[in-house]
Protein backbone atom coordinates (compact mmCIF):
# COMPACT_ATOMS: atom_id res chain seq x y z
CA UNK A 1 0.00 0.00 0.00
CA UNK A 2 2.82 2.41 0.76
CA UNK A 3 2.63 5.38 3.05
CA UNK A 4 -0.67 6.97 3.85
CA UNK A 5 -1.09 10.70 3.28
CA UNK A 6 -1.78 11.12 6.99
CA UNK A 7 1.54 9.46 7.84
CA UNK A 8 3.36 12.05 5.75
CA UNK A 9 1.29 15.09 6.69
CA UNK A 10 1.97 16.84 9.97
CA UNK A 11 -1.41 18.18 11.19
CA UNK A 12 0.32 21.48 11.97
CA UNK A 13 1.26 21.79 8.28
CA UNK A 14 -2.41 22.34 7.42
CA UNK A 15 -3.46 25.89 6.57
CA UNK A 16 -7.22 26.02 7.12
CA UNK A 17 -7.69 29.56 5.80
CA UNK A 18 -5.18 30.54 3.16
CA UNK A 19 -4.92 34.27 2.56
CA UNK A 20 -3.19 34.12 -0.83
CA UNK A 21 -5.00 35.14 -4.01
CA UNK A 22 -2.32 34.30 -6.59
CA UNK A 23 -0.11 31.35 -7.36
CA UNK A 24 3.25 32.61 -6.08
CA UNK A 25 1.77 33.79 -2.79
CA UNK A 26 0.01 30.45 -2.39
CA UNK A 27 3.25 28.53 -2.95
CA UNK A 28 4.98 30.71 -0.36
CA UNK A 29 2.16 30.39 2.17
CA UNK A 30 2.15 26.58 1.87
CA UNK A 31 5.95 26.45 2.03
CA UNK A 32 5.90 28.50 5.24
CA UNK A 33 3.47 26.01 6.79
CA UNK A 34 5.81 23.16 5.89
CA UNK A 35 8.97 24.94 7.07
CA UNK A 36 7.30 25.74 10.41
CA UNK A 37 7.06 21.97 10.98
CA UNK A 38 10.35 21.04 9.30
CA UNK A 39 12.84 23.76 10.27
CA UNK A 40 15.66 21.91 8.50
CA UNK A 41 14.09 22.86 5.16
CA UNK A 42 15.51 25.81 3.27
CA UNK A 43 12.50 27.99 2.52
CA UNK A 44 14.00 29.66 -0.57
CA UNK A 45 15.02 26.30 -2.06
CA UNK A 46 11.55 24.84 -1.58
CA UNK A 47 9.86 27.85 -3.21
CA UNK A 48 12.33 27.70 -6.10
CA UNK A 49 11.74 24.01 -6.90
CA UNK A 50 7.98 24.52 -6.73
CA UNK A 51 8.13 27.53 -9.06
CA UNK A 52 10.38 25.66 -11.48
CA UNK A 53 7.87 22.82 -11.62
CA UNK A 54 4.99 25.25 -12.28
CA UNK A 55 6.91 26.62 -15.30
CA UNK A 56 6.49 23.19 -16.93
CA UNK A 57 2.72 23.52 -16.58
CA UNK A 58 0.33 24.28 -13.77
CA UNK A 59 -0.16 21.64 -11.09
CA UNK A 60 -3.75 22.86 -10.84
CA UNK A 61 -5.48 19.62 -11.86
CA UNK A 62 -9.01 21.00 -12.00
CA UNK A 63 -12.05 20.60 -9.75
CA UNK A 64 -10.62 23.32 -7.51
CA UNK A 65 -7.57 21.21 -6.68
CA UNK A 66 -3.83 21.89 -7.01
CA UNK A 67 -0.91 19.63 -6.09
CA UNK A 68 2.25 21.73 -6.31
CA UNK A 69 5.29 19.50 -5.98
CA UNK A 70 9.02 19.35 -6.44
CA UNK A 71 12.16 17.44 -5.57
CA UNK A 72 14.87 18.62 -3.23
CA UNK A 73 18.29 17.17 -2.47
CA UNK A 74 19.30 16.42 1.08
CA UNK A 75 15.89 15.86 2.65
CA UNK A 76 15.31 12.56 4.48
CA UNK A 77 11.77 11.82 3.40
CA UNK A 78 8.78 13.03 1.50
CA UNK A 79 6.97 15.94 3.18
CA UNK A 80 3.46 17.29 2.74
CA UNK A 81 1.51 20.40 3.58
CA UNK A 82 -2.18 21.02 2.95
CA UNK A 83 -4.00 24.27 2.39
CA UNK A 84 -7.57 25.40 1.94
CA UNK A 85 -8.58 28.69 0.41
CA UNK A 86 -12.19 29.70 0.86
CA UNK A 87 -11.92 32.58 -1.61
CA UNK A 88 -9.91 30.60 -4.16
CA UNK A 89 -6.55 31.14 -5.82
CA UNK A 90 -5.94 31.71 -9.52
CA UNK A 91 -3.63 28.76 -10.09
CA UNK A 92 -3.79 28.80 -13.90
CA UNK A 93 -5.59 25.45 -13.68
CA UNK A 94 -6.45 23.57 -16.86
CA UNK A 95 -10.19 24.06 -16.39
CA UNK A 96 -9.83 27.79 -15.69
CA UNK A 97 -11.38 27.44 -12.23
CA UNK A 98 -9.85 28.81 -9.04
CA UNK A 99 -8.11 26.34 -6.75
CA UNK A 100 -9.43 25.88 -3.21
CA UNK A 101 -7.71 22.71 -2.02
CA UNK A 102 -3.93 22.32 -2.08
CA UNK A 103 -1.52 19.54 -1.29
CA UNK A 104 2.10 20.62 -1.40
CA UNK A 105 4.57 17.79 -1.80
CA UNK A 106 8.36 17.93 -1.50
CA UNK A 107 10.22 14.71 -2.24
CA UNK A 108 13.87 13.68 -1.89
CA UNK A 109 15.69 13.99 -5.21
CA UNK A 110 16.30 10.25 -5.49
CA UNK A 111 12.75 9.10 -4.70
CA UNK A 112 10.79 8.22 -7.79
CA UNK A 113 8.37 5.48 -6.77
CA UNK A 114 7.12 6.90 -3.49
CA UNK A 115 6.84 10.37 -5.00
CA UNK A 116 4.63 9.19 -7.86
CA UNK A 117 2.60 6.87 -5.63
CA UNK A 118 1.88 9.70 -3.21
CA UNK A 119 0.85 12.06 -6.02
CA UNK A 120 -1.47 9.35 -7.35
CA UNK A 121 -2.91 8.73 -3.89
CA UNK A 122 -3.59 12.44 -3.34
CA UNK A 123 -5.18 12.88 -6.73
CA UNK A 124 -7.39 9.81 -6.19
CA UNK A 125 -8.48 11.15 -2.79
CA UNK A 126 -9.39 14.54 -4.24
CA UNK A 127 -11.19 13.11 -7.27
CA UNK A 128 -13.95 12.13 -4.85
CA UNK A 129 -16.38 15.06 -4.80
CA UNK A 130 -17.70 14.04 -1.35
CA UNK A 131 -14.19 14.29 0.11
CA UNK A 132 -13.66 17.67 -1.55
CA UNK A 133 -16.94 18.92 -0.10
CA UNK A 134 -16.00 17.70 3.41
CA UNK A 135 -12.61 19.41 3.16
CA UNK A 136 -14.24 22.66 2.09
CA UNK A 137 -16.80 22.43 4.91
CA UNK A 138 -14.40 21.40 7.70
CA UNK A 139 -14.26 23.98 10.47
CA UNK A 140 -10.54 24.04 11.25
CA UNK A 141 -7.09 22.45 10.94
CA UNK A 142 -7.98 19.45 13.08
CA UNK A 143 -11.29 18.83 11.31
CA UNK A 144 -9.47 18.90 7.95
CA UNK A 145 -6.97 16.31 9.22
CA UNK A 146 -9.82 14.10 10.42
CA UNK A 147 -11.47 14.24 6.98
CA UNK A 148 -8.24 13.08 5.31
CA UNK A 149 -7.82 10.37 7.95
CA UNK A 150 -11.37 9.13 7.41
CA UNK A 151 -11.12 9.23 3.64
CA UNK A 152 -8.02 7.03 3.67
CA UNK A 153 -9.60 4.28 5.77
Amino acid sequence: MGMKITELLNPRAIVADMQSRDKNCALTELTDALVACEPSLNRADVIEVLQEREKLGSTGIGDGVAIPHGKLGGIPELMLAFGRSRSGVDFESMDGQSAHLFFLLIAPEESVGVHLKTLARISKLLKDSAVRRKLLDATDQNAIYQVILGAED
